[in-house]
């Protein structure tokens, strides 16, 4: 317990610090916080992801088995997720709230930067694989959950294969595989819109949680986002020694299945018109006390 308060300085306050930044200039500034996060989501990510994945050398079989760990770690929290709605006879809306909430960590907001600051840069590269790893698989639950009301739709799911992060990641493999390196007239301004990535979504997140305002308190949301914030790291330590990782990758793993709730969750929720109230609270809350949960993760590592 007397590195907690390490951990909570060194890496945890940096990341929140921004947050806060990004909450208290929001509304003064009048931050368009949809516009900065469009430019984060078209522009800096896909930057990012090329820029970490057509450096970063990671071999095929070792990529596998990380995929799929947290594949198997986010689907188990699913399935947690649901069987506590369906036990508690929760609504059907409301299970798929439930589901969605425990589908999509926050793997890029706070995931990044937090790895980044606990395991070093050279952690960047396997937090990237996560991050892009379970976009896909959330994507798909997410839509298909908020389209269970009104019949199985898959059609929304297949955009998640048209997002820029993962049109970014066909030229960075194959640059990767051929070891190709671009001129720096081409490499350099991708190293600086990478390098923008981080702290534009910290303060975007910050505006997006002043937006949202004070959460209200309830019994779904406190049981909501205790799925994510514990089932999530509890199943992840459980199954790590079954993808026989090495240490850094399996660290980076646990932290990337212990992130709270992504804020595109209420924004699948808006448009889908599945409880986006409950489901905004409850990603704000989420993320608000995943300070308490994050920091014993990064305590038991």
């Amino acid at each position: 317990m007397s590195q907690l308060p390490g951990i909570f300085l060194d890496v945890l306050a940096p990341v929140f610090l921004l947050v806060l930044l990004g909450y208290l200039a929001g509304p003064r500034l009048q931050l368009e916080a949809r516009t900065l996060s469009r430019f984060a989501y078209f522009i800096l990510t896909p930057a990012f992801v090329f820029n970490i994945l057509s450096k970063t050398r990671i071999e095929a079989g070792l990529a596998g088995r990380m995929i799929a760990f947290i594949t198997v770690v986010y689907i188990g929290s699913v399935l947690v997720a649901f069987v506590v709605a369906r036990l508690t006879r929760r609504s059907t809306a409301m299970t798929a709230a439930y589901v969605m909430i425990a589908a999509f960590g926050n793997v890029g907001n706070f995931g990044l930067p937090i790895i980044q600051f606990a395991e070093g840069q050279a952690a960047l590269g396997a937090a990237t694989v996560y991050f892009l790893a379970n976009l896909v698989l959330a994507f798909v639950i997410c839509v298909s959950a908020a389209n269970v009301s009104r019949g199985f739709n898959l059609q929304m799911a297949g955009q998640v294969f048209r997002t820029p992060a993962l049109i970014a990641l066909v030229p960075a493999i194959l640059l990767n595989w051929a070891n190709i390196q671009l001129p720096p007239v081409m490499s350099r301004p991708m190293e600086l819109l990478s390098g923008a990535l981080i702290p534009t979504m910290l303060v975007v997140l910050g505006a997006q949680l002043a937006a949202a305002g004070l959460p209200k308190i309830s019994p779904d949301l406190l049981v909501s986002s205790a799925i994510r914030l514990i089932s999530g790291p509890v199943l992840a330590f459980a199954v790590v020694g079954w993808f026989a990782l090495p240490k850094l990758e399996a660290s980076v793993g646990i932290l990337q299945a212990s992130m709270p709730t992504a804020v595109l969750v209420s924004i699948i929720a808006l448009e889908n018109d599945l409880l986006p109230e409950f489901v905004t609270t409850t990603v704000l809350f989420s993320n608000l006390v995943s300070i308490l949960s994050l920091a014993v993760v990064l305590l038991l590592l």
